[in-house]
């Protein structure tokens, strides 16, 4: 998401991510196929497609209709706030983050301006992070989640990610944003952005996870391989972030009103 961050309650827009990241250390092996339309499996089972013993650390399976404690709804703070990078055309406003009771966390973006730092957007989007509350060091994420569309391509600007306390020192893990239409991974750091997007449809429910190792990342999309990046891979703890935004040069094509849903997020490690 090309964030963000020097420290709690100070903020740093910062040009956004490169697409097709031309210095990618990393290529897609396989295209990722749709997941089955089935139950996912239980967290103990361990992530897919990841082989290794694995034990669960965090599972948040938004299965009421509350949000847990684990979640701000917002970019430090709540109510209306600032967007992550720059080039989003839309603010962040909480309300825009609902557990309806269907078993989803869903954040919507919509059209209607909103105001955040002193600037007014054209919309406004949705984000939650569990800063403050919950992060790791190694392992793996996996996010199942129904990504919106327009035609084959992903729409707006979704993203489920990782960032340390000060950007880019202590890493960025972008296990999937949405660029250009594209399902795309990357990493940042002092040493750069590396990473890739991966063809075929990704839009719709999908799980996206990546196991981050010392000296490595590799990102899973529906259980395959499908990049692996082994530059600038930092070592400090990182916090979840999922959002859902909008911008005409970064983003894919604009659909509003639409909502991203997260059926699950889980953490495991060795």
């Amino acid at each position: 998401m090309a964030a963000t961050t020097l420290a709690v309650g100070a903020l740093v827009s910062v040009p956004a991510i490169a697409e097709g990241a031309a210095k990618s250390s990393s290529q897609p092996s396989t295209t990722a196929r749709p997941s089955a339309a089935v139950a996912p499996p239980p967290a103990s089972a361990g992530p897919a497609g990841i082989p290794g013993s694995w034990t669960t650390k965090f599972a948040d399976e938004f299965n009421g209709t509350t949000l847990s404690r684990t979640w701000t709804p917002g970019w430090f703070g709540t109510g209306v706030t600032k967007p992550v990078n720059g080039k989003e055309q839309a603010c962040y406003d909480s309300r825009n983050v609902t557990l309806p009771g269907d078993g989803a966390l869903h954040l919507r973006v919509k059209a209607g301006s909103s105001t955040c730092g002193g600037q007014t957007k054209p919309n406004t989007g949705a984000l939650v992070s569990s800063n403050g509350r919950f992060s790791y060091t190694y392992g793996t994420v996996e996010w199942r989640a129904y990504v919106p569309s327009s035609g084959t391509q992903i729409a707006n600007w979704p993203a489920v990610w990782s960032n340390g306390q000060n950007w880019p020192t202590d890493g960025e893990n972008d296990t999937m944003e949405g660029l250009g239409g594209k399902a795309c991974f990357h990493f940042h750091s002092p040493s750069g952005g590396p990473g890739n997007c991966v063809p075929g449809n990704l839009s719709g429910w999908h799980t996206f996870a990546s196991d981050w190792e010392p000296g490595s990342v590799t990102y899973y999309y529906d259980g395959v391989k499908v990049g692996r990046i082994t530059t600038g891979i930092t070592r400090s703890p990182q916090y979840l972030v999922m959002d859902h935004t909008v911008s005409s040069s970064i983003g894919g094509p604009t659909v509003l009103p639409k909502d991203m849903k997260v059926d699950y997020v889980r953490v495991w490690q060795h």
